[in-house]
């Protein structure tokens, strides 16, 4: 089986739960949507839950390469978390529907069988993150707090933003509202001082 199969049935599947969410989609309606045999699909996939959970993971794997190609080459404190946030508004706006699948649609009940993927894949995002941020906060230029502080302080704002947009009660472009977010990032994030010498 070839892997644009796979990649069209995972196309289906994002197009398919989109439209109809998760519980409503049917293996039927995503076969024909990609054009595949039932035998195809259950080549690939033993149901749509385990569709779901690729589909998951593929998704989760793209976002995390654009929130890491805003570290590359790596930047200093105000560069990084400017990046950052934008890497993430322009993410979301760029990748609408796959944004939704990750924020809005993914269901706990089959992410269960994809967990320790996911957790390796976010491990990843954790490690790049914090090979840029370690020695800006041992310089000083960025605070001391757990890493998973340091996310939340960074992404966290933005992504609340950013769910009111994917669904649908806020239907202005969320990077019209980057300048805000950043300078309230940079007022969590970097010491007062360090801030006003810019």
């Amino acid at each position: 089986m070839t892997a644009s199969v796979r990649d069209d049935l995972l196309a289906a599947g994002l197009a398919v739960f989109d439209r109809v969410g998760f519980e409503a989609a049917t293996v039927a309606a995503i076969r024909t949507r990609a054009r595949a045999s039932n035998g195809s699909f259950f080549h690939v996939f033993g149901s749509k839950k385990e569709l779901a959970g690729a589909l998951f993971l593929e998704v989760l794997r793209h976002y995390h390469a654009a929130i890491l190609a805003a570290l590359d080459p790596g930047p200093d404190a105000e560069q990084g978390i400017d990046r950052l946030i934008r890497a993430h508004l322009d993410w979301v706006v760029n990748s609408r529907r796959e944004a939704r699948y990750l924020f809005e649609i993914s269901r706990s009940e089959w992410g269960e069988d994809v967990r320790d993927a996911q957790r390796a894949q976010n491990a990843r995002l954790a490690e790049g993150i914090e090979r840029w941020r370690a020695p800006l906060v041992a310089s000083g230029e960025l605070l001391p707090m757990t890493p998973v502080m340091f996310v939340s302080q960074l992404i966290g704002p933005a992504q609340i933003f950013c769910r009111a947009y994917l669904a649908g009660r806020e239907r202005t472009d969320p990077r019209i509202e980057a300048d805000t977010l950043i300078a309230c990032a940079n007022r969590a994030l970097r010491p007062f001082d360090r801030i006003n010498k810019q």
